[in-house]
């Protein structure tokens, strides 16, 4: 049985380091996503430098991967696979194997999974983002607001242990991912987030 989790998560973080935002900037706009704007490879950068529309692209392609990677897991290994197949694909996103491992900071992914834990959860979580990037106009902030609610709603609705553990993990990560955004929220040079097509 130990070929199960094995195979969970090494095909989710393969998954998962497909990364839409690197694909479809290449594919679509010529350039690489990563030489602009922050530099960050996910749909808020893309958002940022293409548009709303390369941003909501990449976003649904984040979360259909990682739906895909859960139901995968959970058909495979039960809640336990769920929670491997989540956790593979934000390491894959976060640090994918197919684009020397620059990736995302993982919260569209990590929203996706917030709703593989409980619906409730994934409520939330998105709900606190959307409150926290739209009172402050920052998306760092409502990135650290979903990662609090993550688990603050995982232990409110009483989870499974194995999803707990899921949601402290996504936490853990979605807030080391962030460090350099951290510090410019405490120098208060973190800027605020504009959607267009400036092509810095």
């Amino acid at each position: 049985m130990i070929w199960k989790p094995v195979v969970i998560l090494i095909g989710s973080y393969l998954l998962g380091s497909t990364s839409f935002s690197i694909l479809t900037s290449k594919l679509l706009f010529g350039g690489d996503i990563r030489s602009k704007g922050s530099g960050n490879a996910g749909a808020t950068n893309m958002a940022r430098v293409h548009g709303w529309g390369a941003g909501l692209m990449t976003l649904a392609g984040d979360a259909v991967k990682s739906a895909a990677c859960m139901l995968a897991g959970k058909a495979l290994f039960g809640e336990i696979g769920l929670c491997l197949g989540a956790a593979g694909c934000i390491l894959g996103h976060c640090f994918p194997a197919f684009h020397n491992f620059k990736g995302g900071k993982g919260i569209a992914v990590g929203g996706a999974v917030s709703f593989g834990i409980d619906w409730r959860v994934g409520v939330c979580t998105v709900g606190s983002f959307l409150l926290g990037a739209l009172l402050s106009k920052k998306v760092s902030v409502g990135s650290l607001c979903g990662a609090v609610a993550i688990v603050a709603s995982s232990l409110l609705f009483h989870v499974s242990t194995p999803r707990l553990i899921l949601s402290i993990f996504c936490a853990c990560l979605a807030i080391a991912r962030h460090h350099a955004n951290i510090k410019r929220l405490a120098e208060g040079t973190e800027p605020d987030f504009k959607a267009g097509k400036s092509g810095r």
